[in-house]
């Protein structure tokens, strides 16, 4: 599926950069700007800046390879940077003792350029899609568009923006998704990722049919926790933990299937079958 394909949209594939070269072999500045919006289902990705000395890092936001637009600004005066990540902006001071900054001769988007040559440096090139490129006030999407600017000979630049099968959604404290259930069915699945910064939550909580009980999922403390409630039978109440079956006595009249909880990219995966009879 293709996302709108706007003017300004690229589609980064891991492998292709997107170099814009000084008119200059070196560029000595002591105003920059860099602006540009992005979004990605990837983890890392980098943009490089040329050969700089006197490293500096600053570290912003969480969660952003939601494959949802985040819009980035970086504005430097000298030593004097501003980053505003969605609106949040975060001001530090660059290391070293230099107000104009040395720029070799390109800045490049997407990553670094492939050189054929074994590199210490391990991060990922970009995979996703950029919108409204700009640095300096040259517009680098519509000089891409233009053909004004040669992407590298490795991997496809494209001018559309692909979207994944799937697509995250986002809760906050007070929101949720109902829907409706399968009242003649005596078995109940459910299987999702998911990914959290807190603690505590409830996943899933369904009511079985007939007043037979309910079945909730949530984290508790870090831990992934499955309560299973059945009326009318003695040993009625059955709790999993990270995946792992709390001993009961007696389950003749209901049985779950041990969960399937993994870690993929990030993510938790849980699959839970339950069968009432």
């Amino acid at each position: 599926m293709l996302d709108s394909q706007g003017a300004d949209v690229i589609n980064f594939d891991g492998h292709v950069v997107l170099p814009y070269r000084f008119r200059n072999k070196k560029m000595k500045t002591l105003k920059d700007v860099i602006s540009l919006k992005f979004k990605t289902s990837e983890s890392e990705g980098s943009n490089q800046l040329g050969s700089i000395y006197g490293h500096t890092s600053v570290m912003t936001g969480s969660l952003l390879d939601d494959h949802h637009w985040h819009s980035i600004i970086i504005e430097r005066h000298g030593r004097n940077i501003n980053l505003t990540l969605d609106r949040r902006v975060q001001h530090f001071r660059t290391n070293g003792e230099f107000d104009y900054l040395d720029l070799d001769y390109e800045i490049t988007f997407g990553g670094m350029p492939f050189s054929g040559k074994p590199s210490s440096n391990s991060r990922k090139n970009f995979k996703g899609c950029m919108e409204s490129i700009n640095y300096n006030g040259n517009n680098i999407t519509d000089l891409a568009k233009r053909k004004k600017l040669e992407p590298s000979n490795v991997g496809n630049l494209s001018f559309s923006c692909v979207e994944p099968h799937t697509v995250p959604v986002f809760f906050n404290a007070t929101s949720y998704l109902e829907v409706p259930g399968r009242p003649s069915q005596d078995v109940f699945s459910v299987s999702f990722f998911f990914r959290t910064w807190n603690p505590n939550g409830l996943l899933v909580f369904s009511n079985f049919a007939d007043g037979l009980g309910n079945v909730e999922i949530d984290i508790n403390e870090g831990k992934v926790s499955i309560h299973i409630n059945v009326t009318q039978v003695k040993k009625n109440q059955i709790d999993i933990s990270s995946g792992f079956l709390v001993p009961l006595q007696s389950k003749d009249d209901f049985s779950v299937d041990q969960p399937n909880i993994m870690r993929k990219k990030k993510f938790i995966s849980l699959l839970l079958m339950l069968s009432i009879s």
